[in-house]
């Protein structure tokens, strides 16, 4: 279930699951609320945060502050794609993501598709394998995304100027 809705910061939200979740005590089951929340300002910073509490609403609150204060840079291509193929891994969730032509679109399912909405990401390809859990595949997507480079770092490397490295595509 995914809804999107702004807030002051100007940053949009979109709540990627909520459950609700149980402990099993002596005196019986007490429930609570599990919220992943996918904050982005859908210009190349994003964050995701877990939020848990015995109300739906505070659950929504902890994770929209969690995820505010975990956003990170992500460099796109031509501010619709990314730069070059990746492929991640978090626990049994494995991602795959591939850039596209302009006019492609997003082609994904449930969770990453959030991810890349709240990015401002226009066109890509994405394949989950493995898991179907939303916070495995969520967390696969940021470690993909931490684990790319920008150009200029991908041309430090390799000792070469930015203009080099765009030429060869």
């Amino acid at each position: 279930m995914v809804k999107n809705f702004q807030d002051d910061s100007g940053l949009l939200e979109l709540l990627v699951s909520a459950k609700r979740v149980s402990k099993v005590t002596k005196g019986g089951r007490k429930f609570s609320f599990s919220d992943l929340i996918v904050v982005g300002d859908e210009k190349g910073r994003i964050g995701c945060g877990l939020g848990k509490h015995c109300e739906v609403a505070e659950a929504k609150i902890k994770a929209a502050n969690s995820a505010k204060k975990r956003l990170i840079k992500i460099h796109l291509r031509e501010g619709r794609t990314l730069h070059y193929d990746v492929v991640a891994k978090f626990c049994s969730g494995k991602v795959l993501l591939r850039s596209a032509k302009p006019g492609t679109g997003i082609i994904a399912g449930g969770a990453i598709r959030s991810v890349f909405e709240a990015l401002g990401v226009k066109d890509i390809v994405a394949k989950s394998i493995g898991s179907t859990s939303p916070h495995n595949v969520v967390y696969a997507v940021f470690s993909a995304l931490n684990k790319m480079l920008s150009l200029r770092q991908i041309a430090n490397k390799r000792g070469k100027k930015i203009n080099e490295i765009i030429g060869k595509r």
